[in-house]
């Protein structure tokens, strides 16, 4: 694991779950997996402090634990899992354009939650809704579970892994961790549960005392609340899910741009109809004929099944082999070709940023090593038509960037530099490995910047929170203009000003993170895609 994934791992555990939480994963980030005890030992914290520690991280997926064969339990954080933390806002989103507000507010609280019974997730989305609609509407309970069986349905969520039972007739002692187990049939099987109800409005403080004091009470005398249906049934966000939305996403808008609208459509049907079906892993699709793919076009396509065909045979002769054709049957199979899509996507942003940081004659040599693999110094001069001066400084640039490689052949065994062929060539792989890292920095460096603008202005976002508190107070018991004016005066015209320029940094630095991200999905995708191939 490189500094810079630590660094942001570590900023990422501190802004989501605070000091104690960081320093315990942090602790298992660098020794690796570790039990309790020496974990203890490690961080100098209180041992409940830990395990609490260690709670938090195992119910968000960030930590997994492992019986070792002596019986002790060793613990180890998961790094790819916790620079998830950075993409949730755009699951969120994504969660919303799919599926609404309650679909944005069910994948919300299980990321806040980690995991949780589907009882728990629709009251609490069916009130989170209640609270934003007018005075006497309310949210039902019947419309947020349709969004979350039409999420499980798509696989956005799924079931998590449950307590494997143990024969109760054997006398051998309990292990000393839990095996988790689950079986693929049950991982996006729905409960069947009636759920009647509708969301809450929260009461004010008064009612809500009450209501604390009667649940102590109830408490106390042993009545305990009953259990609901699906208790013990738990769910969670299926990330890998959503990525295959993103590469998907990424791949139609690639179509959309080299070619027209209708292609990209095309490649969305193909995409749509074997999300389900294809593994996240799968460097191709399942093949589909043209009659299927003509048969699932959306209903405002008006195209004739000819010139689908057309299409298709475009598609499939395109250079770039997004899509290529499987078999002749059914009007002939075409699949999408994932892999090559990842490929294109990871060059297209490695020529992008040579293009941004060296220029447009640089990503002119760039994309010529790409596409002639190996040249010579004088060949490169030649081909890209650039004099010899400025070609020799460009692809040293480049070459101390890492950007691309040098590679000697000797034409005798003494390798004498007049005697030895040099060849400047791209490693794909390298770059994207090198970029990668570097994007790590580039968040790490963001968060810490946010981080600095709010300590700095602190004392004035606690004064603007305070004036809001007062003036939202002020407006429930029907304050005068005159008085709410007067209230608003409390912070003066340059503190106003230094407010808004405050938000608009922050807002800028949030952007600025989303798009690195990105960045970050297309490389890390291309990567593991790579890697995957036999």
């Amino acid at each position: 694991m490189t500094q810079a994934e630590l660094r942001l791992c570590s900023l990422l555990l501190r802004e989501h779950f605070g000091e104690i939480v960081e320093k315990v994963g942090n602790s298992l980030l660098r020794t690796g997996p570790r039990p309790l005890r020496l974990l203890v030992g490690d961080t100098g914290l209180l041992l409940d402090q830990v395990k609490k520690a260690l709670c938090v991280l195992i119910q968000h997926n960030l930590v997994r634990y492992e019986v070792q064969p002596r019986g002790s339990v060793e613990y180890e954080a998961q790094s790819k899992r916790i620079l998830r933390l950075l993409r949730y806002p755009r699951y969120i989103y994504t969660a919303k354009t799919l599926y609404g507000d309650p679909g944005e507010l069910l994948v919300e609280e299980l990321l806040l939650h980690g995991h949780l019974p589907m009882s728990c997730a629709v009251a609490r989305v069916a009130d989170r809704l209640t609270e934003t609609m007018e005075d006497g509407k309310t949210m039902d309970y019947t419309e947020v579970s349709s969004t979350f069986v039409r999420l499980a349905d798509t696989h956005f969520i799924q079931r998590c892994p449950i307590v494997a039972e143990s024969p109760r007739n054997t006398k051998a002692p309990p292990p000393p961790a839990p095996a988790l187990a689950i079986a693929e049939k049950d991982m996006y099987t729905v409960p069947r549960l009636s759920l009647i109800g509708k969301g809450k409005r929260r009461h004010s403080c008064d009612e809500e005392e009450e209501g604390e004091h009667k649940a102590k009470r109830q408490k106390q005398e042993g009545g305990s609340s009953e259990t609901p249906p699906d208790d013990g049934i738990y769910w969670q966000v299926n990330l890998e899910r959503f990525h295959q939305h993103f590469r998907d996403q990424a791949l139609v808008s690639a179509v959309a741009s080299r070619m027209d609208q209708t292609s990209s459509e095309v490649v969305r049907t193909m995409l749509r109809m074997s999300e389900v079906t294809t593994a996240s892993g799968a460097s191709h699709t399942q093949p589909l004929s043209s009659n299927e793919i003509f048969r699932s076009l959306p209903a405002g396509y008006n195209i004739g099944k000819q010139v689908l065909d057309q299409y298709l045979a475009l598609l499939a002769d395109d250079p770039l082999e997004f899509v290529g054709k499987s078999g002749d049957s059914g009007g002939g199979t075409y699949t999408v070709n994932l892999h090559k899509a990842l490929v294109s996507l990871a060059t297209a942003t490695l020529e992008s940023i040579v293009e941004e940081r060296f220029g447009s004659r640089c990503a002119r040599i760039f994309r010529l090593l790409l596409r002639k693999k190996h040249l010579e110094q004088k060949q490169v001069e030649d081909f890209a038509m650039i004099p010899a001066k400025e070609a020799k400084d460009m692809l040293y640039r480049m070459l101390s960037e890492n950007l691309v490689s040098l590679q000697e052949i000797p034409k005798t065994p003494d390798h004498a530099p007049s005697r030895t062929f040099y060849l400047y060539t791209v490693n794909v792989m390298a770059a994207a490995r090198m970029l990668l890292h570097r994007c790590y920095k580039s968040v790490a460096n963001l968060m810490e910047r946010r981080q600095y603008e709010m300590r700095e202005n602190k004392r004035l976002l606690e004064k603007s929170q305070r004036v809001e508190a007062i003036l939202a107070s002020m407006q429930a018991t029907g304050a005068e203009a005159a008085q709410l004016h007067e209230v608003e005066e409390m912070i003066t015209g340059p503190e106003r000003q230094q407010l808004e320029n405050l938000k608009r940094n922050v807002n800028k630095i949030d952007a600025s993170e989303n798009q690195v991200d990105e960045t970050i999905f297309v490389l890390e995708s291309f990567i593991e895609s790579t890697m995957k191939r036999p």
